[in-house]
């Protein structure tokens, strides 16, 4: 037993000198050294790295080391140049991940397609676009881009179903720093397609922009399935999965579909285990008294979800608790949200807005603040009201967002029922 104890701390010692080197590398390259000198560094201290270790790394240079989202962010590129000829190969037994409709599967295919659209059709057209910068050849490579802006609806997924599923495992870093270059690479799709929009014969220009978009989405791809997913693997259940693959479909697809929804082999839980807690429609029994009246917990749900407004409440430790979930929802959010602070559920680069508006309105400064942003055709106004009792304690935010172009576009009057 004294032996076995004995190879456990032997083991947890290696493993930090291993985590204090990998930071030491992250450092040194911060500090200017060349990716070379690093690597050699590596191979000899370091050897194979795991996923957990990465995910370990990138967490401690966060929250002991105190260095921002943002500077992990930058390195991470040169992070996967070096782990990519170093992490340990994982090989795995035919699990349910490999099965049509899990998740995991889903992402993978998805990623199969990403894969062609970006290394053969857009590399195509680049390449023929810097020896004839045609009309016809731009057009190609807007509509490349724009096909390519449906993985927007494969990083949503990732960023509102996974991560919030990490975090209750305590993984916070690597989820931030993903989702920064998640929208870095949305950033760049934007600008090169509004580069192309207005060209101005500078195909040098174009040519840096659209390497940089697609060197930076196959990185991503490595990142996913070579770093997160193994992750998100070792540590979510299946039920996790299975809620995952459930709200998947809400936010979208991108470029294909699952083939068929992925049903684990499992035996099902007893109808009586269900209706102890809920009644045939799902929806908890019961009745709500209010100052003004009384209604039923399912007509209250049926109520918030007929307005024609999404809802959101955050309660008074910025955990959110509620959100309304009409037919179309402006901004996606998932049940996996339910529980999350609501500082995991934005980008890093929106962070300082939504905890100066948060402050002010626990500090008492404001009780309401408004925004108002153009997304397509629709004309978004945001709204955030602090929530407080009769004796002005602050209980909470309320978001309410809101789609006001046709209310924007209304003229004249009207004073009879449509036909």
């Amino acid at each position: 037993m004294s032996e076995l104890i004995n190879n456990r701390e032997h083991t947890a010692q290696e493993l930090t000198e291993r985590q204090q080197t990998l930071k030491e590398i992250i450092k040194e390259l911060h500090a200017g050294k060349s990716v070379d000198e690093v690597k050699a560094r590596f191979a000899v201290a370091v050897g194979g790295v795991s996923v957990a270790e990465i995910s370990a790394m990138e967490h401690a240079l966060m929250t002991e080391e105190g260095i921002p989202v943002s500077e992990v962010q930058r390195l991470c590129s040169v992070h996967t140049s070096i782990f990519k000829g170093s992490i340990e190969d994982i090989h795995r037994p035919s699990g349910p991940e490999e099965q049509p409709g899990h998740p995991v599967h889903t992402f993978k295919l998805e990623n199969r397609e990403i894969e062609q659209l970006v290394n053969f059709k857009l590399s195509l057209h680049a390449d023929q676009f810097q020896k004839d910068d045609s009309p016809k050849i731009i057009y190609k490579l807007l509509e490349d881009l724009s096909l390519l802006l449906d993985l927007d609806k494969h990083y949503s997924r990732k960023e509102n179903l996974v991560f919030p599923y990490l975090e209750r495992y305590g993984i916070f870093g690597p989820t931030k720093v993903m989702w920064g270059v998640d929208d870095s690479i949305r950033a760049a799709i934007k600008e090169a397609k509004s580069l192309l929009t207005e060209y101005n014969g500078d195909r040098e220009q174009i040519g840096k922009a659209l390497a940089h978009i697609m060197s930076e989405v196959n990185e991503m791809i490595f990142k996913e399935e070579n770093i997160l997913l193994p992750m998100a693997l070792s540590k979510l259940t299946e039920d996790e999965w299975l809620k995952i693959a459930r709200e998947s479909e809400e936010i979208g697809f991108c470029l294909t579909a699952p083939e068929r929804e992925w049903i684990p082999e499992r035996a099902e839980e007893p109808a009586e285990a269900l209706e102890q807690t809920e009644g045939t429609s799902g929806t908890p029994q019961g009745f709500v008294r209010f100052e003004t009246g009384i209604v039923s917990v399912q007509q209250l749900e049926l109520l918030l979800n007929h307005l024609p407004v999404d809802l959101t409440f955050i309660d008074e430790n910025d955990i959110v608790r509620y959100f309304s979930h009409g037919k179309e929802r402006i901004f996606a959010r998932t049940k996996a949200v339910i529980g999350r602070t609501v500082q995991n559920c934005h980008p890093p680069q929106s962070m300082h807005v939504v905890e100066k508006l948060l402050e002010d309105f626990k500090a008492g400064r404001k009780d309401a603040e408004d925004f108002w942003i153009p997304i397509k055709d629709k004309f978004v106004y945001i709204r955030y009201f602090a929530i407080r009792d009769a004796e002005d304690r602050y209980l909470g935010t309320l978001e309410f967002t809101q789609n006001i172009a046709p209310i924007r576009a209304l003229e004249g009057q009207k004073r009879i029922l449509s036909e």
